[in-house]
């Protein structure tokens, strides 16, 4: 085939090869990695051996749960267990009870942490370093150590055996106002001024600006607090004697205290329990690995 110059047409030129050096180098390299991946694979397989243990012993009979050796396929795989466990306790309203109170201080959280940690990170005012070093060091202070003196202000208050006095004491958090200080140091302060330039105020450039470009750091705090809030025992353990408002932590630990030798519906209980959370850390762990990489580049 020819051109109407009577030309051969023109071919792409076939790419050089690579050169046997670096072909060499990136082969070493992965060398490299395979103990590091296989040390990984290990380490990952030894924190699920205790998930599959329990999800193994919820589908058993009671006798076979700590057989020796371990069983971790059952001889029958007895389905029946999640069917009796909503029969023995109300755990809809123990589940439920667990995802308001998460959901409620999450919510809190993730809105005064991230507006204080602003005010820290994008606002100068005297004393802001020093006051910041301050409330953060109340991150060491024991919980014990304010116990009683946050009980007997709940029981003033008369709000002992209700959701406020979990949600009033866990809706501000230092750990939330560093997390979300060191996300927005990272953010170029010429952005900040460019916008009060423009107009902005302060809660503008905080709601237009800063907001919407620490979406990974705001879904790290999310799912830190959600985890935590929703294992918590000692708080609703101290604060809730109500039946009805237990949370799935308490329904449990009651449920132990009555049926304390039906293993399989104990694990059955567990199971569920952390089934909400899983799901929702695998929807999240993007942006929650994303978050925790990018915070404190900066400052």
């Amino acid at each position: 085939m020819t051109t109407t110059h009577g030309l051969p047409p023109a071919t792409a030129a076939p790419p050089p090869p690579a050169a046997p050096a670096a072909r060499h180098r990136g082969g070493r390299r992965s060398l490299r990695r395979v103990p590091a991946y296989a040390s990984l694979t290990v380490v990952a397989l030894l924190v699920l051996v205790p998930f599959g243990w329990m999800v193994s012993a919820s589908l058993k009979r009671d006798n076979e749960v700590f057989t020796i050796p371990v069983e971790w396929i059952p001889r029958e795989l007895r389905w029946s267990n999640f069917v009796d466990i909503w029969e023995r306790i109300p755990m809809l309203t123990y589940l439920g009870n667990s995802a308001l109170l998460s959901v409620a201080v999450t919510f809190l959280q993730v809105l005064t942490g991230s507006f204080a940690a602003y005010g820290f990170a994008k606002v100068r005012f005297p004393g802001r370093d020093a006051l910041f070093l301050a409330y953060i060091a109340t991150i060491a202070v024991p919980w014990q150590a304010y116990m009683v003196p946050q009980y007997i202000m709940m029981q003033r208050a008369e709000l002992t055996d209700t959701y406020w006095s979990i949600i009033l004491l866990q809706a501000f958090g230092a750990f939330g106002v560093f997390l979300m200080r060191q996300y927005y140091m990272s953010i170029p302060d010429e952005l900040c001024e460019a916008a009060r330039i423009d107009g902005l105020s302060e809660y503008g450039i905080y709601l237009r600006v800063v907001l919407p470009l620490s979406k990974p750091a705001l879904a790290s705090l999310a799912l830190l607090t959600l985890v935590t809030t929703w294992n918590d025992y000692m708080g609703p353990f101290i604060y809730l004697t109500s039946n009805e408002l237990w949370t799935v932590q308490l329904g449990l630990r009651s449920f132990i205290g009555q049926y304390e030798a039906e293993y399989a519906m104990i694990m059955t209980g567990a199971v569920l329990s952390v089934l909400p959370i899983l799901v929702i850390f695998l929807f999240g762990q993007r942006y929650f690995i994303r978050g925790i990489a990018t915070t404190g580049l900066k400052g």
